[in-house]
């Protein structure tokens, strides 16, 4: 037996167990697709640059990771270098535990690039700092501090990651309710979380008061005080929002986060042209921001709406023309989000919306069909997609059958939205359509049914469903006869 083999091999069991006891980055099962890594490192640098914030520390951290993910190992330890530097700077507890998460990064990086002695060191450097803080574990630490460094770290990864994150900053809060670094990213996480899913065990005004609490705790955060001006306005206090709106814009900090969201601020009041002002100086400094490219997409779909409108939906001579140039701003846009950020579904049914508009039948099917062989779709997301998809069939390729379909596989998803709602009210008026022109479509009038009882409507709903049955019973009968 050669025993130094078996030595090498047992050495490599021993670093690959302290490792795996670290927290950080690397052990944190951050869940990030390989097409999201881009707009994850944009998002990333952008916030580097242009987020006055002092837990820049981790923000380092994460690029270093990204910058792993994408094989650019020596650009993921001149990150880590940076971090570093940062972290020396600061005088804090946390300081300590953003150090531990540093060199927990150090030593799987150079793990995973076999310097196995500097991976070591770094080892060290956690042990010895987990002895002095006088923590049970040698490679482990548990405290808020830590709980909140992994919250910010999911936070940063996207949706998918937005419900773990809120347990670890609400773990965190309830050691230190009155931490203002705790508090921030826990209305953030849940400031997000209610707007990815509006059933996510909270509502609005629950999410408000998580604001409230850490626009009290940090009164210079511009940023935390646009999400509020948002929250209040999404909760009809418009005129209240605004005042913070206005508020945070007179900051110098974190100028840039606040010019996009007075974007959708302004947006939603119906001031097109003061968030187009707004979108124009974020779009200065942040060429690459999916999220800009989308809401900017989304006011030149507003301006579209309200010429409609305006016209009676039948806008010619001048109209025409500027509906025509504003559906190419908006398609511009949105496949600049797309492009820039592959998984974003609203953006994608938004696209798709702007190529039906322009008559492009073929781009809109591709995106629809683009978007809904997405895995792992939020249930409110799909339904969406199932609506606007139906609403499409029907209008546009006039496939009644196919419209029908999706409008059914909204509603089957028993997830209370807005667009299950319109789904309902949609199915509702094609069936009823198509049984003007056949009374006997034994199919229609159990779609009929099937919706009077989502309606809580069931004398009519039995009713619908009997004569279907009656139907369905005569059909068979006369099959019967047949010779």
């Amino acid at each position: 037996m050669d025993f130094s083999t078996f030595s090498n091999n047992a050495d490599e069991d021993q670093i690959k167990d302290k490792l795996e006891q670290l927290k950080c980055h690397f052990t944190w099962e951050l869940v990030i697709q390989d097409t999201e890594i881009p707009d994850l490192e944009n998002r990333v640098l952008e916030e580097i640059e242009f987020l006055d914030t002092k837990y820049n520390v981790g923000i380092h951290n994460l690029l270093a990771y990204v910058k792993h993910l994408k094989g650019q190992n020596e650009g993921a330890l001149k990150s880590l270098k940076d971090a570093e530097d940062l972290t020396q700077q600061e005088h804090t507890d946390q300081s300590e535990v953003r150090r531990l998460v540093t060199w927990g990064n150090y030593a799987w990086l150079y793990y995973l690039t076999y310097r196995k002695a500097e991976a070591q060191i770094y080892l060290d450097k956690v042990k010895d700092t987990c002895r002095k803080l006088a923590n049970p574990s040698s490679y482990r630490m548990e405290c808020p501090q830590m709980d909140c460094e992994e919250g910010w770290a999911l936070l940063k990864c996207g949706g998918k990651n937005y419900e773990r994150a809120k347990v670890c900053f609400k773990k965190a809060l309830e050691a230190d309710p009155e931490n203002p670094e705790f508090s921030t990213g826990y209305a953030i996480t849940i400031y997000r979380l209610d707007h990815l899913n509006k059933v996510a065990g909270f509502d609005g005004p629950f999410c408000l008061n998580a604001l409230k609490q850490a626009v009290r705790l940090n009164p210079e955060d511009a940023y935390i005080k646009a999400l509020f001006a948002l929250k209040l306005q999404e909760l009809g206090q418009e005129d209240e929002g605004e005042k913070y709106i206005k508020e945070a814009l007179t900051k110098e900090s974190s100028k840039t986060y606040v010019f996009r969201h007075a974007v959708k601020f302004y947006r939603r009041k119906g001031s097109l042209d003061e968030a187009l002002q707004f979108s124009k100086l974020a779009l200065k400094a942040t060429p690459f921001s999916s999220f800009l490219h989308h809401q900017t997409g989304l006011c030149y779909k507003s301006k579209i709406t309200q010429i409609m409108k305006a016209t009676n939906w039948q806008p010619k001579g001048e109209d025409k023309e500027n509906i025509s140039r504003l559906i190419k701003l908006a398609t511009g846009h949105f496949e600049f989000a797309v492009q820039q950020k592959p998984t974003f579904e609203i953006a994608y049914i938004n696209l798709a919306k702007m190529y039906a508009e322009a008559g492009d039948h073929s781009k809109a099917e591709d995106t629809f069909q683009r978007v809904l062989c997405m895995e792992s779709l939020e249930k409110e997301i799909l339904q969406e997609i199932h609506f606007h998809y139906g609403r499409f069939l029907e209008f546009q390729k006039k496939s009644e059958v196919d419209a029908i379909s999706h409008y059914l596989k909204a509603v089957q998803i028993e997830t209370a939205s807005f667009e299950r709602d319109k789904s309902i009210l949609s199915l509702e008026k094609l069936v009823l359509k198509k049984l003007r022109r056949n009374e006997s479509d034994a199919e229609s009038l159990s779609i009929l049914g099937f919706v009077y009882k989502l309606k809580g409507q069931m004398n009519e709903a039995l009713e619908y469903y009997e004569q279907a049955l009656r139907l369905a019973s005569n059909s068979e009968k006369s099959v019967g006869l047949d010779p």
